[in-house]
């Protein structure tokens, strides 16, 4: 996945996400500790990810390290 895929990943994510909270509203504990299998399960650990995964793209991109 290249490094503008990610970013599009990413911003659906946080449209979705954002479009739960409007409708829903999210608790703290349902962000952090979401239900198996609810629309927040593994989100935090997924964009963490690719956030992660995209700062090392960055660094490749100029040579410097993290």
């Amino acid at each position: 996945m290249t490094k503008q895929e990610k970013i599009r990943k990413m911003l659906e994510m946080q449209k979705r996400f954002m479009e739960k909270e409007q409708r829903d509203g999210v608790s703290m504990k349902e962000y952090l500790s979401p239900s198996e299998g609810s629309s927040l399960d593994n989100y935090r650990e997924e964009y963490t990810k690719l956030a992660m995964e995209i700062v090392d793209d960055a660094h490749g991109e100029v040579g410097s390290k993290r």
